[in-house]
């Protein structure tokens, strides 16, 4: 049987991911003598099975993107030594095959009760988005602060096509290339749960094309979750202003999520 055009992707995104990581490790972090000139930088392959426990030969049949098949057992040993985080570790195990039934989502339209609950959180900003930052619903606040998001014609938008693709983002989003980066993290993680859906497929090529901060940042292999924490915005009519965003996962849709935005200074316990 011949193998699907996706898992050709999803074997060369895990041969990329393990070679990145290999690569920004130095001999003396993981404590191993310097051994003559070095071509190359970071582990040699040979070094890093030999951490792990494993051929030589076998890893880097694995790195090469080679039709093997790793255990989750193996792949937690070379997380350990390539010193991933529980995210990356997590990243690795889902390149290689592990999904967990929880990860494989439909994809769902957003229900009606969920459309209410940015309306509902106004004054505030608030929109939700899926995995692929489409924006499936938002309220006015949002819309304000994030001029041109949501396209005149079907009032849809896309938050990742508009950070790198629409020039008033970089007038928004004070720290833009930070925010950007991490936003860009986000979305190859997403990604890569998804190699075979041409959303994401078509996305990532328009931001390649568009972008060249895309196209410079894109072979680093950065992979992040969707958290909470601060960003700096520039609103319309209060100028620019320290924000504070939470997100939440929809039961129904975990990689649907609702993010609302509020200004810092209301915090509890704030002056």
């Amino acid at each position: 049987m011949p193998t699907q055009p996706h898992q050709h992707d999803r074997r060369s995104q895990l041969s990329a991911f393990l070679r990145s990581r290999r690569e920004r490790l130095t001999p003396d972090e993981v404590g191993l003598p310097r051994t003559g000139r070095r071509r190359t930088p970071g582990l040699r392959r040979e070094e890093l099975a030999l951490l792990a426990g494993i051929s030589a030969t076998w890893y880097t049949y694995l790195e090469q993107g080679r039709e093997i098949r790793a255990s989750e057992q193996v792949l937690n040993a070379i997380a350990a030594v390539l010193r991933l985080d529980g995210h990356e570790r997590a990243h690795l195990l889902r390149l290689a095959g592990h999904a967990s039934a929880a990860e494989v989502e439909g994809r769902e339209p957003l229900t009606t009760e969920a459309v209410a609950v940015p309306l509902l959180l106004q004054p505030h900003p608030a929109y939700i988005i899926g995995g692929n930052y489409d924006v499936l619903g938002y309220n006015q606040a949002a819309d304000e602060l994030f001029p041109k998001l949501i396209t005149e014609a079907d009032r849809s938008g896309n938050l990742a096509r508009w950070v790198f693709l629409e020039p008033v983002a970089r007038e928004v989003v004070l720290d833009w290339e930070p925010e950007a980066r991490g936003l860009l993290a986000r979305l190859r993680t997403l990604a890569a749960r998804h190699c075979d859906d041409p959303r994401y497929t078509r996305l990532i090529e328009e931001l390649h094309e568009g972008s060249p901060q895309v196209r410079d940042w894109w072979p680093r292999y950065e992979v992040q979750a969707r958290h909470s924490g601060r960003k700096r915005l520039r609103h319309p009519h209060h100028g620019a202003t320290d924000y504070a965003y939470t997100a939440f996962h929809l039961a129904e849709q975990p990689e649907q999520t609702l993010v609302v935005y509020f200004d810092s200074q209301e915090l509890p316990g704030r002056a």
